[in-house]
């Protein structure tokens, strides 16, 4: 597997570029702009709308009247599983070349990860096939870590050949360091001043993978410290947990550009991921630690092999043993 920067085989091509993800989703943007770059031109079919059921109405319309022969490559973004199978056979009879970002597998993410469904139900065996014709039908395809390739190869007999990893990338026009006055960042955001010590910042949807119970319990024992100031960004509801700590400064969501002023401000920053159940947790590299390096923020990380790959152990990325809130606890003690 070769590890690529930029996309130099759509050098001169037109290219369809097709996501059932928003189309300011941070790896969207990160494709498109290299898409943009090598090719001579570039269509896009995707929506900036925020529910998923729209999105993808409004990406199967615009394909059942787009002419496919206009372009020489398509490439699809965000769950090529859900385009690929139903157009295949129109953008093969153009003759285009279609790359997928298999960014990720639909099997892993609703029967390993979130356990939605059981992996030898009939649910299960048909999602497991889904990935492994998408697979099978692109000619080329990217994923995020060579750890996660090496997955696909081994569960769904992907052709090493045809797989390349892209990195994520943090947005530059939005993850920049600047230097922010942390009263007023904690004005805006929490509606207080902001007290003195050292800030740890976390951030994430709450997926299962992520370990965000490991977080908070590593936060309940930092923030034990009047010195520690503990910021959690994430639905609480979805944490499973018996009781909240009051100490733990916490919102749901703040936008991008609310998010980077954070970041800025922290001393210290958790990226994960820290789940110990689930697999997954170690063949990808959570988006944030690309967020916190692009602002050259230290960062704890949970020790797998996907980290590895891009992150080298030293005093800005501390590795710890995934599940173990004690071992963050001391990590970021160790950082301040």
């Amino acid at each position: 597997m070769k590890v690529i920067t930029d996309f130099e085989q759509f050098k001169n091509k037109k290219v369809l570029f097709i996501t059932t993800k928003n189309l300011d989703y941070i790896r969207n943007v990160q494709e498109c702009q290299l898409i943009e770059a090598a090719a001579a031109n570039m269509s896009v079919i995707g929506h900036t709308g925020k529910h998923y059921p729209a999105r993808l109405t409004y990406v199967y319309l615009k394909l059942l009247f787009t002419d496919f022969k206009r372009y020489d490559e398509v490439f699809i973004g965000f769950a090529p599983q859900a385009v690929l199978p139903f157009f295949l056979h129109r953008i093969k009879k153009a003759g285009c070349h279609v790359t997928v970002d298999f960014f990720l597998s639909v099997y892993d993410t609703f029967c390993l990860d979130r356990k939605q469904i059981r992996r030898n139900s009939p649910a299960g065996r048909l999602i497991h096939r889904l990935d492994e014709m998408t697979l099978k039908a692109s000619d080329n395809i990217i994923c995020d870590t060579m750890a996660h390739g090496q997955f696909f190869i081994e569960e769904f007999n992907a052709v090493k050949d045809k797989l390349s990893v892209l990195y994520l990338s943090a947005l530059g026009s939005i993850y920049t360091y600047r230097d922010y006055d942390r009263e007023e960042v904690f004005q805006e955001l929490f509606g207080q001043g902001c007290p003195d010590g050292r800030i740890i910042l976390y951030f994430g949807s709450v997926l299962p993978l992520q370990g965000a119970e490991t977080v908070y319990e590593a936060m309940h024992i930092l923030a034990a410290s009047h010195d520690n100031i503990c910021i959690f960004i994430g639905p609480l509801k979805r944490l499973n947990i018996t009781a909240y700590d009051s100490s733990i400064l916490h919102a749901d969501h703040v936008s991008q550009e609310a998010l980077s002023r954070l970041v800025a401000i922290s001393d210290v920053c958790l990226a994960g991921h820290f789940s110990a159940d689930i697999d997954k947790a170690k063949r990808t590299i959570p988006g944030k630690a690309f967020i916190y390096e692009a602002m050259g923020k230290p960062m704890i990380l949970g020790d797998n092999e996907a980290n590895r790959e891009f992150f080298k152990p030293d005093c800005r990325h501390i590795y710890v043993p995934h599940g173990d809130a004690a071992a963050i606890a001391r990590a970021v003690m160790k950082i301040l």
